[in-house]
């Protein structure tokens, strides 16, 4: 935008600056070329009454006369009646017109070009009366006396015109400056933004109407970071409030007189407050740690297969299960992968019918992260609208692909489904690697 403006205010000043310098430019030139014309007619004007008065034979006053300007640098010459020339140089020079001016007895200024060709100049015929007969005033002004001191009143101009132009662009940039830098405050606030710090604040500045942009913008991440701590708070308070009947669920499996019983109950009681103790940690992190989060997903994936394994071997479902020996290293928290594990192996376990095989494959993805791929080879999906939010037609809420989903663009990748009836679904997370 800075550049843009720049190069319009240049634009607009150079046909000003043009628009008022060729004219003038011209002016001026005509004003040389006039200035020298009545200069020469006044020097021819003042020979008038000493060529008509000089008696025939009597020339050697106004002769002087024009020895003197011949002398000033003035062509000038005198025809005589009786053929006679006084001056010298080009203007003594014999011209058809000179007698056809004595015979008209009418002044005549007209173009000529010099003996040693060139641009032309311009000739001034005066007639004069005298006792034997008609006399003519010959002057000859030179092109280079026709515009005399022209080229350096353009000088003048372009010299004036060009410190014209370049005011106008400091001005220019600095205009824009003044308009830009708030622009690009507000820009850099808002990717701050866009990158979780909600403190991010801009010091509003410009015009009237940028700096009513960078108020509403402090006014809106103030209003995001209040929705968004309230929300948090909510969600960590609900979980929080879980604790109560899963303590009673414990103080449940203890009294149990079974002692395998007891053991099962209480390490599902105690895998269900891990859960609850994450999913409380999670709302109370702060939004910058999804920015700088790190898991090795290799670890993670293998961990939670290893969980639903059990219970797959009690439902006599086969398992593929394909994970890079090395460490793959993605944007997230090991807590939210898991999570995203868990909901899809759970899709599977309860949209499928028990002995049904599936896969889990991890893979290192195309300039870093890593690919989960969970495929089962049950019914598939007959209706695409099991992949909206909080559907279901097996009782449950609905969420676990919308949480593969979410923790999938959180990384910075991407999720991707297939599905036919009959042909089993196959669900594809491509995870970001962590930020540098």
């Amino acid at each position: 935008m800075r550049r843009q403006l720049t190069l319009l205010v240049a634009a607009t000043t150079s046909v000003v600056v043009l628009a008022f310098l060729l004219p003038t430019a011209l002016l001026l030139s005509r004003l040389a070329e006039s200035s020298a014309l009545s200069d020469a007619q006044g020097r021819s004007q003042s020979l008038v009454p000493l060529v008509a008065s000089a008696e025939p034979g009597e020339e050697a006053e106004f002769a002087a006369a024009v020895d003197s300007l011949v002398a000033e640098g003035y062509q000038v010459a005198v025809f005589l009646p009786d053929g006679r020339v006084v001056g010298s140089g080009e203007a003594a020079a014999a011209d058809p017109d000179v007698a056809e001016a004595a015979t008209s007895r009418a002044a005549r200024i007209d173009d000529y070009t010099p003996t040693g060709g060139g641009s032309d100049g311009k000739r001034l015929l005066q007639p004069v009366t005298r006792p034997d007969g008609t006399a003519v005033i010959r002057v000859l002004i030179p092109p280079e006396r026709l515009s005399r001191g022209v080229e350096d009143a353009w000088l003048v101009l372009a010299l004036l015109g060009l410190g014209l132009f370049v005011l106008s662009l400091v001005v220019a940039d600095r205009l824009a400056r003044a308009l830009t830098r708030p622009i690009t405050a507000l820009a850099t606030a808002a990717a701050s933004l866009e990158q979780g710090q909600l403190t991010t604040r801009v010091q509003p500045a410009g015009p009237p109407e940028i700096s009513a942009v960078g108020a509403e913008l402090n006014r809106l991440a103030a209003r995001i970071g209040d929705l968004l701590k309230a929300e948090r708070e909510t969600v960590a308070d609900l979980s929080h409030r879980l604790r109560t009947p899963v303590t009673v669920l414990r103080l449940d499996a203890e009294s149990l007189q079974d002692p395998d019983e007891r053991e099962r109950l209480g390490a599902d009681v105690d895998d269900l407050m891990r859960h609850i103790d994450a999913v409380i940690n999670a709302a109370r992190r702060p939004v910058r740690e999804a920015w700088t989060a790190s898991c090795d997903a290799a670890e993670v994936v293998r961990a939670r297969t290893e969980f639903w394994s059990v219970l797959a071997e009690e439902q006599h479902r086969p398992v593929e299960v394909d994970i890079a020996p090395t460490a793959l290293p993605v944007r997230l928290h090991a807590d939210d992968l898991a999570a995203a594990v868990d909901a899809l192996l759970g899709n599977v376990f309860s949209h499928t019918p028990e002995t049904t095989a599936f896969r889990v494959r991890l893979t290192p993805g195309d300039g870093g992260g890593a690919v989960l791929v969970v495929s089962d080879e049950g019914p598939g999906l007959a209706d695409e609208a099991a992949l909206r939010r909080g559907h279901s037609d097996a009782g449950s809420t609905g969420l676990g692909i919308d949480i593969a989903r979410a923790t999938a663009d959180a990384s910075g990748g991407r999720m991707e489904i297939s599905s036919r009836p009959g042909a089993g679904t196959k669900v594809t997370l491509v995870l970001g690697a962590p930020q540098p």
